[in-house]
């Protein structure tokens, strides 16, 4: 089981957009290099638009970062495609059986591990840019 691939999708749009700048990014492009259907990349577009990290114009193929990359973290594109709800990234299993010791004390057991799990996750996403998933692209390329 992973979480969804949107957070994924969201970064690959992103770098793919500064790598191909002085290309068309239609959605269909993008969808090419993503490997998946442009209605994907359009509803993704969307949620990174609504969050200001892209800027698109209806009608018009294309798509630029409406910041600098170096201003955009991963913890911004995290938050912009809705991957968890609050403090929700580890589910928890309903009902656990009240008559066992372990199914009567496992959530409130294990619910601040999953918060302070969490909270790292975004610190560590938050030292990240775009800028940086960038470099290592171009880097990778260059090693080829």
């Amino acid at each position: 089981m992973s979480l969804s691939s949107r957070f994924a999708v969201g970064i690959h749009i992103l770098t793919l957009l500064e790598i191909n700048k002085n290309g068309v990014n239609s959605s269909e492009f993008i969808a090419s290099s993503v490997n998946t259907n442009p209605v994907v990349i359009r509803k993704i577009m969307g949620l990174l638009k609504n969050a200001g990290l892209v800027k698109v114009r209806p009608g018009v193929a294309g798509a630029v970062p409406a910041k600098e990359l170096s201003e955009i973290s991963l913890f911004d594109v995290y938050k912009a495609v809705n991957i968890v709800q609050d403090q929700e990234l580890f589910g928890m299993h309903e009902n656990p059986n009240p008559a066992c010791p372990v199914g009567r004390n496992i959530q409130e057991t294990i619910t601040p591990l999953f918060s302070v799990a969490q909270l790292a996750l975004e610190k560590a996403l938050g030292n990240v840019t775009i800028q940086d998933v960038v470099l290592g692209i171009l880097e990778k390329e260059q090693i080829k």
